[in-house]
């Protein structure tokens, strides 16, 4: 974790959950967290909790003009930017036939084109600079597919394959990217994906701390390792689903049908 020193790191959807604790834990190990989320006042609180050298920025990822002022203002305040968490996005679990299409577009948008612009906009100067990290936290839903969550789990297959096309094309580049994959998590975002709570009861044993998802995106920052999903049990599901498709998918469809 030492290599976090002095680093400048911006994370996007910083103004609560692993974000908010990830902002806090990088500035505890001697980075420089720079905090980007759209609400101003939870973002302020999370500042707060921080004693050392951060920065705050309000913007939503949806909106190319603003992160493109937001990076701007990164580089003219500290000349780099040497780590960028794509950590922004929601969840929303509907039946395929219950979600208009428009919440569709809204899962895309956030949690996988954002995630893209803002690659796009930091991805020159780190090349330029010869050095930079990019960590994308997807979900183990990017990995394999669960009942009532194409729409959640199109958008993190379609984060996870740009994550990995990215990585082979940046080979020998100085930059590089990895992924952070975990299985649910017990923070606010279910309060939009699941209002009625009834998905997060029947998980609620399996649900991860999200300070324990955020040691591993720091762990990631820090290591250069290309692909870290957790829990263990979800990395090996996903592992055996893809192995044997044909032999697992009915029963995998029924066993993690929970929501």
């Amino acid at each position: 974790m030492h290599r976090l020193k002095n680093k400048v790191i911006a994370v996007t959807g910083a103004s609560s959950g692993i974000g908010a604790i990830l902002a806090v834990r990088l500035a505890s190990l001697g980075a420089t967290p720079v905090l980007i989320a759209r609400r101003a006042e939870q973002l302020a609180e999370v500042a707060a909790r921080i004693s050392g050298p951060h920065l705050m920025l309000q913007a939503d990822v949806t909106d190319g003009e603003q992160m493109e002022q937001a990076f701007d203002t990164i580089l003219r305040q500290y000349g780099r930017i040497d780590g960028l968490v794509n950590n922004a996005g929601f969840g929303l679990f509907k039946p395929t036939l219950d979600m208009p299409i428009e919440e569709y577009e809204r899962l895309i948008e956030v949690n996988y084109l954002s995630l893209v612009r803002c690659t796009r906009l930091v991805l020159p100067h780190m090349l330029s600079a010869g050095q930079g990290r990019i960590v994308n936290v997807v979900s183990v839903a990017g990995k394999m597919g669960t009942a009532k969550s194409a729409g959640y789990s199109a958008s993190k297959h379609a984060a996870l394959g740009f994550t990995n096309s990215l990585r082979a094309e940046l080979t020998g580049s100085g930059v590089t990217v990895g992924s952070v994959n975990p299985g649910p998590i017990d923070t606010p975002f279910f309060d939009h994906a699941d209002p009625d709570g009834n998905y997060k009861k029947n998980i609620e044993w399996f649900m991860l701390k999200p300070e324990r998802v955020a040691e591993a995106i720091c762990r990631s920052l820090a290591s250069g390792k290309a692909d870290i999903t957790m829990p263990l049990t979800a990395s090996w599901g996903a592992k055996l689903l893809h192995l044997f498709p044909n032999l697992l998918s009915e029963a995998a469809g029924r066993l993690l049908n929970k929501k």
